[in-house]
């Protein structure tokens, strides 16, 4: 074993094999880092992990959804893209329901439920949303969105079941 896988080992982080790869951090554009940061932290209830400044007017925090092994990142120097421009990011939930209801109640603007009308994903923006959950149940069909300040737009998606491999 390696040093590297030893360290790696010994500090809890996985091994990430050759040919594997694990998506770590999404990078979102947020135009105020302090408005965004008490979004994520305060109102979602993300974990504050980093908030590192550098020269030049650089920083990054680093959030986690409570859950979630993938990170999400935002600052000031961070990315090229356009405040608002990530839309359709994922956060899975176990009972949209539920979750729609918890951000109801931290006082999230988020939508009602909706199922896609092609019934396999949702369609880019609001087209193709029927209202209510997938009235087959199915995992993977039931959604609901809200975005941050800045207008990035996320995706709740309910998981009951995981597909095969998954």
């Amino acid at each position: 074993m390696s040093t590297e896988t030893t360290t790696a080992a010994a500090n809890g982080t996985p091994e990430v094999k050759p040919g594997e790869m694990s998506l770590e951090v999404v990078v979102i554009p947020v135009s105020d880092v302090e408005r965004a940061k008490a979004f994520y932290a305060s109102t979602l209830g993300f974990q504050v992990h980093a908030d590192v400044a550098g020269d030049g007017g650089f920083r990054v925090v680093q959030v986690t959804p409570p859950g979630s092994r993938c990170s999400v990142i935002f600052g000031a120097h961070v990315t090229a893209a356009a405040p608002g421009t990530a839309q359709g990011t994922i956060l899975v939930v176990r009972d949209i329901d539920a979750a729609r209801a918890d951000l109801v109640r931290r006082g999230v603007d988020v939508s009602e439920v909706f199922h896609d009308a092609g019934g396999v994903f949702h369609h880019a923006g609001t087209d193709g949303r029927v209202p209510g959950r997938d009235p087959d149940g199915h995992s993977y069909a039931s959604f609901a969105s809200f975005s941050d300040p800045d207008g990035n737009g996320w995706v709740l998606q309910e998981i009951t079941t995981r597909f095969p491999g998954r």
